[in-house]
Parts: structure tokens; C-alpha cells; sequence
């Protein structure tokens, strides 16, 4: 092994950064020199400025990740990596608050969300924790805190608003409770005599079509999207007009309309649970639209939350 090839792996602050060591060490140019291939010398001029922002951001905000599997981090890395790529592109450093579900179906959702910024409720199956996460969908809309809600978040939240907003009391999915009376989120109807289970499952990339009122739609700016699913479980079509008329915005449906892919709710400051994975999409140098402002969000809450408090503070009078 000729010295000229010996390559260190240096420790670094962000793994972001070690494209740029290998290349100031030249492993490019020796990788095309051996394969004897000709490439042109690289710009690393965008991907150097992404990490200056990864390092030495403006401003920081902290988002909660209320799930099941908080223990065992790496179940959530695609959403860790598309926080990074959200936070850069705000100039921001995304602190994780990991909040077990579990823990707040126990203690109740004040005491872990009360100085959280934003709250992203993310995929999982089974019903642990679920009464949790439900929990904690209530506070984060009567308090007006951003919601980013993803696969079995978005499930949850139709669940949630059912319940306590259209006093549809035990409202459900039937993967929890195949006997309510209110199943708001189910297997479609050609899903139900489906014996082996693998089939009954939605996966791979699908088309969107956005309604130009949405958040959504402002966060991508086309009406027409596609997104990668991995889940069994729907929005039940029935319950449609009963949870539109109480306010909740279907944001975005299957081309044909007979699948929801995204809800919101109008009267708040940002509330979004999508039925895919958006994080399966998020690039280092291009966060999905989705992740990027439900991060500017956090920051326009925090920063509110920051102005109120100094109100607060200050003497009514002056003397």
C-alpha cells in the first residue's frame, strides 16, 4: 500500500463533514485515479456552507418525539437525520426531546410537553402506548403547539379529534378495538378477508394531490406529490364529512380521493399527521418540505412563547 493512500478517519462533530475531510485528504481523486476514470474536480461550495450551518447555527428550538420505541433510538434515525436536514435549512439546531408514550399514558402529557416547542408523533404498530399518544395530540391542539404527526401519529390525531372534538366517545382503530363504534381508522373493505397479512399492506410510493389551502401545500408548492407508505391501517372514509365539518382539513388525497393521506386542522398554528413516511425523503442537501416547516413553525411558537414570557415579566407601571 503506497503511503500516498493511506486515508485517516478523523473524528468530527457532524458526520456531514466527512466528505469534506476525505476530499481535503483526496480519496476523490485517488478512488478515479485507480479506476482510471475521468472526473471533473468537485464544487463542494453548497455542502461546505450546509455544514458551517450544522455547526454554528442561529438558533435552536426543541422538538419532542413522543413514541414507543424511544429506548431504542436508531428505530427513528431517518427522522434524527431529517431533523438535521430540516434544522440547517432554518439555521437551527434541532434539540430531540425522546418522550416515551408509554410514560405520558402514566404521568399525563403537561409534565413532558409544557417547554416543548413542537411535538412529532411518529409510526409503530400495536396498541402499547397508544392512550399516550392520543394524550398528547389533545394538548398539543388546545394549546395551539405545533403537531407534525407521521403513519400512526396522523392515526392518532384523527382519533383524538373524533373523540373530543366530535364526541364520538371510544372512538378507535379497529387494529386497537376491533368492536367501537366509532372506527375512524380501519382496513379498507377489500383489506378485511385478506388471510395472509403481508398483503394487506400499503408500501412503496403513491401519488398526492394537495388542496392549495393546506399547510402542506405551502410547504411543497405543487399540488400533485408523491410519497413513500408502509402501513395496513386507513382513514375511514365514513367519518369524512362529520370530522370536515367540525374542522378538521383533509389536506391531501389519492388522485381518485378514496384514500386521506394528509389531515390538518384549520385553527391552529400548524397541525399536520400525514399517513406516509416524509423522513424516507429527506436529503442533506434538499430537507423535505414538511420536516422544513414544521421546524419554522417550532421556531415561530418558541419564539412567541419567548416574547410572552419577557411580557410577563416586565412591571405593569413604571415609576
Amino acid at each position: 500500500m503506497p503511503s500516498h493512500a493511506v486515508i485517516e478517519a478523523i473524528d468530527v462533530e457532524s458526520i456531514y463533514e466527512i466528505p469534506l475531510i476525505f476530499h481535503q485528504q483526496g480519496l476523490d481523486d485517488l478512488v478515479c485515479r485507480h479506476l482510471d476514470l475521468a472526473c471533473e474536480k468537485p464544487d463542494l461550495t453548497k455542502w461546505e456552507k450546509m455544514v458551517q450551518r450544522i455547526k454554528h447555527p442561529k438558533h435552536q428550538v426543541k422538538i419532542g418525539i413522543c413514541g414507543k420505541y424511544t429506548n431504542l433510538r436508531d428505530s427513528y434515525k431517518s427522522i434524527i437525520e431529517a431533523f438535521i436536514h430540516a434544522g440547517e435549512e432554518n439555521e437551527a439546531k434541532v434539540e430531540l426531546s425522546w418522550i416515551s408514550s408509554e410514560d405520558m399514558e402514566k404521568d399525563g402529557a403537561e409534565k413532558y410537553l409544557k417547554d416543548i416547542d413542537g411535538v412529532l408523533i411518529p409510526g409503530g404498530f400495536g396498541e402499547r402506548g397508544i392512550e399516550g399518544k392520543i394524550g398528547a395530540v389533545r394538548y398539543l391542539r388546545e394549546n395551539k403547539i405545533p403537531f407534525f404527526g407521521i403513519c400512526l401519529g396522523m392515526q392518532c390525531a384523527v382519533i383524538e379529534f373524533a373523540r373530543n372534538i366530535c364526541d364520538m366517545k371510544g372512538a378507535n382503530s379497529t387494529e386497537f378495538d376491533r368492536h367501537t363504534e366509532y372506527p375512524v381508522i380501519s382496513l379498507l373493505a377489500e383489506q378485511e378477508k385478506v388471510v395472509d397479512k403481508g398483503a394487506t399492506m400499503r408500501l412503496g410510493a403513491y401519488p398526492c394531490n394537495l388542496d392549495k389551502s393546506s399547510f402542506s401545500f405551502k410547504a411543497y408548492e405543487e399540488e400533485k406529490i408523491s410519497e413513500r407508505h408502509r402501513h395496513r391501517y386507513e382513514f375511514n372514509n365514513r367519518f369524512k364529512e362529520v370530522l370536515c365539518k367540525a374542522g378538521m382539513r383533509i389536506a391531501g388525497t389519492s388522485p381518485d380521493k378514496s384514500l386521506v393521506e394528509i389531515i390538518e386542522i384549520e385553527d391552529h398554528p400548524w397541525f399536520v399527521g400525514v399517513q406516509f413516511h416524509p423522513e424516507l425523503k429527506s436529503r442533506p442537501l434538499k430537507a423535505h418540505p414538511l420536516f422544513r416547516d414544521f421546524v419554522k413553525a417550532s421556531l415561530r411558537y418558541k419564539s412567541s412563547r419567548d416574547l410572552k414570557m419577557v411580557g410577563e415579566k416586565e412591571p405593569l407601571t413604571k415609576r
